[in-house]
């Protein structure tokens, strides 16, 4: 049975249990909703296009963030490689940085920019650029030594060296760290929307528990989830394989 198969078979079959779970143990629609009211709850967020203005203000917050987050934990990576002072300097706020959950950073975002877009762009951007720059730090790191001398043979050194045979080499690490950095931003969103004024994901779902919509509760988690899945499975996985493939990882 094809991967695909298999998934839907099983997700069908978690949607059946859970419809006749709720139904057997008679939750309140209030506490645990069917998954037949939860389909409800999606279409009319569809049709009235609420869930289409929030998907829209989400993928906005995420493009911007998630751009900026690759461009400067590219910089930011390749610096840290090729200059060992600011490897043992930048390089350990950094490490000591990425521990710190994203929307722990909210607060200061908030005061410093105002409660507004430019704060969840900022911890969307946030998210993804400190585990993009230490993916790229890693992938020029690694770069095969050999690599190195065989250029130097040939007459390759300073910028040629870094633009033809660095840069290329460390291509494997830098997709991951652009996949690993979509995932944080991703998450990084969501969690800076449930304080935000919305429209957005996020936001929606802070509104629907307020006011007790649980079957609109977990269709925006559903969302979130297919969103989640579908861009790492079919973007994020596929370009990572194809890299790997290239440049002769496979084993």
């Amino acid at each position: 049975m094809k991967p695909g198969v298999k998934r839907l078979v099983f997700f069908a079959s978690l949607f059946i249990i859970w419809e006749v779970a709720v139904l057997l143990i008679g939750w309140s629609p209030a506490v645990m909703p069917k998954p037949s009211n939860v389909a409800i709850a999606l279409y009319q967020g569809f049709m009235d296009m609420t869930l289409v203005y929030d998907l829209a203000a989400s993928f906005k917050r995420l493009g911007i963030g998630l751009f900026l987050a690759l461009i400067i934990g590219t910089l930011l990576g390749i610096w840290l490689a090729k200059s060992k002072t600011a490897d043992e300097t930048v390089g350990t706020l950094v490490l000591a940085l990425q521990s710190v959950p994203s929307i722990v950073w909210l607060p200061l975002a908030i005061i410093w920019f105002g409660f507004n877009e430019t704060a969840i762009i900022f911890i969307v951007t946030l998210g993804g650029t400190l585990v993009m720059t230490i993916n790229m730090r890693m992938g020029i790191k690694s770069v095969p030594p050999l690599y190195i001398k065989a250029a130097s043979t040939m007459g390759a050194s300073g910028i040629e060296m870094f633009w033809k045979i660095i840069l290329p080499a460390s291509v494997p690490y830098a997709v991951t760290g652009a996949r690993l950095a979509w995932a944080f931003a991703w998450r990084a969103l969501m969690a800076a929307e449930l304080l935000s004024m919305g429209p957005g994901l996020g936001y929606t779902l802070k509104y629907a528990a307020d006011f007790g919509q649980m079957s609109l509760v977990f269709g925006v988690i559903i969302i979130i989830c297919v969103i989640g899945s579908v861009v790492d499975l079919v973007i994020f996985q596929r370009f990572e394989k194809n890299v790997i493939k290239r440049w002769g990882l496979e084993l």
